[in-house]
């Protein structure tokens, strides 16, 4: 028996006061996947996060996460029943140092043992937050300040790990970095949810994704079919043809 998808949007309409944002968002994401959602900018993407975390409000439909309504309910209320997100440019507490600021992400958990676990995890992930545990967060660069947030929201345990736009701001290398790391994050069971205008990159690591465009999905496929697709090269992958192998 097929696994119910840990997070889902059925039929979901999403509004910013009297201005629709999404139209009909149908998705679904299932435990240990690494889902991409595509698009150019003001196509939703960002909402659609906003959607799951309970910031937009759902003016139909329904978002569920473990088979439970999740839309209507308090940000707070959702990220305690396992959702945490990495923001669009990072946005660490630039004054606090690395220790502090991944402490932050286990501020709703109850289980001392399993957060010291958790957190030298992290350390053996990014050997580098370790050494520099006792910096402020604005000494880090760029890639080690990415590092920290996905540190942080790590430290809460996520069911669902989502991703807002992680090459936003960052060198090609460092780029490459981090799209291993966050492959490497998926790859020992975080389920990633990514949000992403690097078309490429993105469809490189995942398994699935979807394409938005002004609020309405218009592709969904896995990532080596979405790679061959001929819309997807025109429109996002600069009409290159990537598609190593027929699919």
């Amino acid at each position: 028996m097929i696994e119910p998808p840990i997070l889902e949007f059925k039929n979901v309409d999403t509004y910013y006061g009297n201005i629709q944002v999404l139209y009909d968002i149908n998705l679904k994401i299932y435990k240990g996947e690494l889902v991409c959602l595509l698009g150019g900018n003001a196509s939703g993407k960002s909402t659609t996060l906003k959607t799951i975390l309970g910031v937009c409000k759902v003016n139909k439909g329904e978002v569920k996460l473990n088979g439970e309504r999740i839309d209507g309910k308090p940000t707070k209320q959702i990220i305690s029943k396992g959702v945490a997100i990495v923001p669009e440019n990072r946005r660490i507490f630039p004054r606090m140092t690395v220790l502090e600021n991944l402490e932050l992400g286990a501020y709703l958990r109850n289980d001392p043992e399993g957060v010291k676990k958790d957190m030298e995890k992290i350390f053996e992930l990014f050997p580098r937050l370790k050494e520099r545990i006792n910096q402020a967060g604005i000494t880090l660069s760029g890639g080690e300040q990415q590092m920290l947030a996905m540190g942080r929201a790590l430290l809460s345990n996520p069911d669902v790990l989502l991703m807002d736009e992680p090459s936003m701001g960052l060198s090609p290398l460092l780029v490459d970095q981090q799209f291993e790391l966050i492959q490497k994050v998926n790859r020992q069971g975080t389920t990633v949810f990514m949000v992403e205008q690097n078309a490429n990159m993105a469809l490189s690591i995942a398994d699935r994704g979807y394409v938005l465009q002004t609020g309405s999905i218009v592709l969904s496929d896995t990532a080596k079919n979405l790679l061959c697709n001929e819309m997807m090269q025109e429109a996002y992958l600069g009409g290159a043809d990537v598609c190593e192998t027929p699919v």
